[in-house]
């Protein structure tokens, strides 16, 4: 196998495999945990319940969807962002770029999932501290593109790839 095509195996197995953990959190939220009705919780340590919300948006509600025109619209333009997010990884050659975007592309296919399938995206972490949170109510898809996209800002704004040098070419000469 080439270093390319190795990497490429590495970026599609950290996406479906995030994929696929995301689907079975969320299986194991609302099937053997019951909790499938909004605002039902567990209460896991004093800052950190499962409490089941039906997003209807995109992220931080944004774009909510009223009506099956706008679900179908939401699952169009997500579909569209997985799509240009797969091209990237498949073009990339660099493991640091390759992770992040398969962190994006593995979350936005389990929300695209929930929503073709439910109407909604299923969301259950609800980190708090009091009466505050931080975060919506969000779920593991949802982190995972948020760390993705985080990595790749912080990765354009603070790492700078040296520019080669062409062979036989030295330091430039100043007179």
């Amino acid at each position: 196998m080439s270093p390319l095509a190795r990497l490429r195996a590495i970026g599609a197995a950290i996406a479906f495999g995030l994929f696929g953990l995301d689907q079975l959190v969320k299986w194991w939220v609302t099937g053997p945990l019951g909790l499938n009705t909004v605002g039902e919780h567990i209460e896991i340590v004093s800052f950190f319940d499962l409490r089941f919300t039906q997003n209807f948006g995109v992220s931080l509600g944004m774009l909510t969807a009223g009506s099956e025109v706008e679900r179908w619209g939401l699952v169009a333009l997500t579909g569209l962002i997985a799509i240009v997010v797969t091209v990237w990884m498949m073009r990339e050659t660099r493991l640091g770029e390759l992770i992040p975007l398969a962190l994006i592309l593995g979350g936005a296919l389990g929300n695209i999932r929930d929503r073709v399938q439910l109407g909604y995206v299923v969301d259950y972490a609800d980190l708090h501290f009091g009466d505050w949170r931080p975060f919506l109510i969000f779920n593991l898809a949802d982190a995972a593109i948020s760390v993705g996209v985080a990595i790749m800002l912080a990765r354009a704004l603070l790492v700078r790839d040296k520019p080669a040098q062409q062979a036989g070419e030295g330091p430039a000469e100043t007179t």
